[in-house]
């Protein structure tokens, strides 16, 4: 595939050296969320950012606000597939998790384990349940989770959410070299 910054990119063979965070930001800025079913244009970016404003909000160190803010790039070479299909994929997820990881090693240094991993899992699921709360009235677990900060759910334009993840990344990026 050619990405947004011109570069040759194989998913299935993946180069550290290609990955772009502009094109992660353009592509998920332009990625529609639950596949289009939403009754207005939310997208992946979106998601992404409230995902890393609400691991803020929780006041979680900045590389778990990073994690959460990447924690979809690999979308951004794939796509994005609904969690119900996705976890019938088998091909599908080990190429996402060899792409996720790699895009987690150059953008953060490493690869959220343990811990982390549940608290950007945790996040991402708070921010999965009150977007379809939200937009479809639908409670997608029995137990509310959580939620810190407040979510914005009206339709941005791209080029916005775009900059937004941009200047996002570069500030947490900052935080992490206190």
């Amino acid at each position: 595939m050619t990405t947004f910054t011109k570069v040759q990119f194989n998913t299935f063979e993946p180069e550290e050296n290609k990955l772009r965070i502009e094109d992660i930001a353009h592509a998920l800025s332009m990625m529609v969320r639950a596949n289009g079913h939403f009754p207005e244009f939310f997208s992946v970016g979106q998601h992404c950012i409230q995902c890393c404003r609400e691991a803020m909000a929780r006041n979680y160190v900045p590389e778990v606000a990073l994690a959460c803010l990447l924690h979809d790039g690999s979308e951004a070479y794939l796509a994005d597939v609904t969690r119900p299909v996705k976890k019938n994929m088998t091909m599908y997820l080990q190429i996402e998790e060899q792409l996720q990881n790699m895009i987690y090693h150059k953008f953060l240094g490493y690869v959220p384990e343990g811990e982390e991993a549940v608290l950007v899992k945790n996040i991402d699921d708070a921010c999965l349940y009150y977007e379809f709360d939200h937009f479809m009235g639908e409670k997608l677990f029995p137990v509310e989770p959580v939620m810190m900060g407040s979510p914005s759910y009206e339709v941005q334009p791209m080029k916005d959410v775009e900059e937004e993840f941009l200047a996002l990344y570069h500030q947490v990026k900052k935080q992490m070299e206190k």
